[in-house]
């Protein structure tokens, strides 16, 4: 492809996102109404200035759309599990629940918007954690923006390694490394970037619920799980990838229980106006009700996800069973595989069939649990196809190579200060670290290869900033807007978010930058 790479194809190239940030951020449009703006722009360029054909749009909006669905196979099954849990009560249940784990309120959202989002991403990825931990933390209190913005940031330090490292490995096999040292070195350099990332999103946590006062009362827990999270992820990295975070986030979700009971945690603290909490429908009570549910009974429906994603992942002979059930078309290169479909609505249904065995859910309510999920689905459906279609055409017509190769012709010798922003780019554009790894590992190496720098420290970033950039993918901004019942204020989310994002893959291409500077 001899793409015409200059500072006014690059601008028109960066239009449609500028346009899509600017709409949602500055004038908070929700992403169902900016989306189709933004392409609208993405196909009069292509055809005006790309010299697109016809027929090349036409295919690549229908891989997006196809695309489109691994994402609502997400979305659709998450809101169906959160109003059969809310139909039940459940989420009040859990929030009494969460008291008698720790009458510590900042550890109580450190718990959930951190730990346990963190073990979801490294079992089950694809948005969960996302669509899981907005409702679990509107639950025990939050603001919904707050529930949204938490977990978005909780869970993508893992967003590598995680989903049995699903990134990590479509990284590796898009640059053709097969040497064993090389991969550990590279896994190293981005094991110490999500460490530092990590950190950043357990002080930042801190830092929302109550500034400097919560920093200081969150610091213990904040070392212990980071050490825990970041330092044994690196560890297990130079051992075995595959597993590096999903045993990391199980042994972390131990450790802060273990906590609550600390003499740090085992006291009541909060906040009195701490501006994420919503106290006025946190009044916790205690039932005479012998039939109400416990916590580990209200945790059902997300139990039955869990065991369902590792019985599918970690027992091989399911895994190539349900691996050969793909549909495709021959115009895609990936296909679905419907074990990782189902899993979620299997996990719904076990929900509601429990509850209802345990009279929490009346028998008619099932068609009026599906009508909440349709009205909540629609615009977040809309919005979905309408991003992820606007990637493809940006990817097929050339766009997105145009802003990632002018960037780097510009910076030179200093492009290893935007090296995790590339990273960043492609998660944003397609609301996955994998996608991202897929669509510029290759740039990243040869850029590293061309300005003689080791290929392992750009590869590392950008892997890293593939997963810093899913906290600001629109994609997983609808999941928590949807599952928190703020679907529309994804600018409000974007906003809060995009300074910390922005700012962590800054900071981690000064440390390379200054690392290159010295070697």
């Amino acid at each position: 492809m001899d793409l015409p790479i200059n500072f006014m194809t690059w601008i028109l190239s960066a239009l449609p996102i500028i346009v899509l940030l600017v709409l949602m951020v500055r004038f908070q449009w929700g992403a169902a109404e900016a989306t189709p703006i933004a392409l609208a722009i993405v196909f009069t360029t292509a055809f005006l200035v790309f010299k697109a054909p016809v027929n090349l749009v036409a295919l690549e909006s229908a891989k997006g759309i196809w695309n489109a669905l691994i994402v609502l196979i997400v979305i659709w099954p998450a809101i169906f599990i959160y109003e059969v849990t809310h139909e039940a009560g459940a989420f009040e249940v859990f929030k009494n629940g969460m008291q008698k784990f720790s009458p510590n309120e900042l550890l109580q959202v450190i718990a959930i918007g951190w730990v346990f989002v963190s073990f979801l991403q490294g079992v089950t990825g694809f948005g969960v954690p996302v669509a899981v931990g907005a409702p679990l933390l509107t639950g025990i209190g939050l603001v919904p923006l707050w529930a949204v913005v938490i977990p978005l940031l909780g869970h993508a330090w893992a967003n590598t390694f995680g989903t049995l490292s699903v990134a990590w490995q479509a990284l590796i096999f898009q640059t053709g490394i097969t040497d064993v040292g090389l991969i550990n070195s590279i896994a190293l350099w981005a094991a110490s970037f999500l460490w530092i990332f990590n950190i950043i999103t357990g002080l930042s946590i801190s830092w929302f619920y109550g500034k400097k006062e919560a920093v200081k009362k969150g610091l213990p827990a904040v070392l212990i799980i980071s050490t825990i999270h970041g330092g044994g992820q690196l560890i297990l990295s130079q051992i075995n990838q595959t597993v590096a975070n999903f045993v990391m986030t199980c042994i972390a979700l131990g450790v802060i229980f273990l906590l609550g009971k600390t003499k740090w945690y085992n006291q009541p603290w909060s906040i009195k106006n701490s501006r994420i909490m919503d106290r006025s429908k946190t009044v916790t009570t205690e039932s005479d009700n012998p039939n109400e549910m416990n916590i580990h009974q209200a945790f059902i429906p997300y139990y039955a996800l869990t065991l369902i994603t590792l019985t599918i992942l970690l027992i091989q002979p399911i895994k190539r069973f349900l691996g050969q059930l793909k549909f495709s078309f021959s115009f895609i290169e990936t296909s679905t595989g419907y074990g990782v479909v189902n899993k979620a609505v299997v996990a719904a249904f076990i929900g509601f069939f429990y509850f209802r065995s345990i009279k929490h859910i009346g028998a008619n309510r099932l068609g009026s649990i599906f009508m909440r999920t349709v009205e909540k689905t629609v615009p977040s459906t809309i919005a979905v196809v309408g991003l992820i279609v606007m990637s493809k055409v940006m990817g097929g017509t050339g766009q997105i190579e145009i802003l990632a190769v002018g960037t780097a012709n510009a910076m030179k010798g200093s492009y290893a200060l935007v090296a995790p922003l590339v990273g960043v780019l492609g998660s944003f554009m397609t609301s996955s670290n994998m996608a991202s790894n897929i669509l510029f590992g290759k740039f990243q190496m040869t850029t590293a290869s061309i300005l003689n720098v080791p290929v392992e420290t750009f590869l590392g970033a950008q892997t890293a900033g593939g997963a810093i950039g899913n906290t600001i993918s629109p994609g997983n901004v609808i999941l928590g807007t949807t599952t928190a019942g703020i679907l529309g204020q994804e600018g409000k989310v974007l906003k809060t978010i995009l300074p910390i994002a922005i700012a962590s893959a800054l900071f981690i291409g000064v440390i390379l930058f200054v690392y290159l500077m010295i070697i």
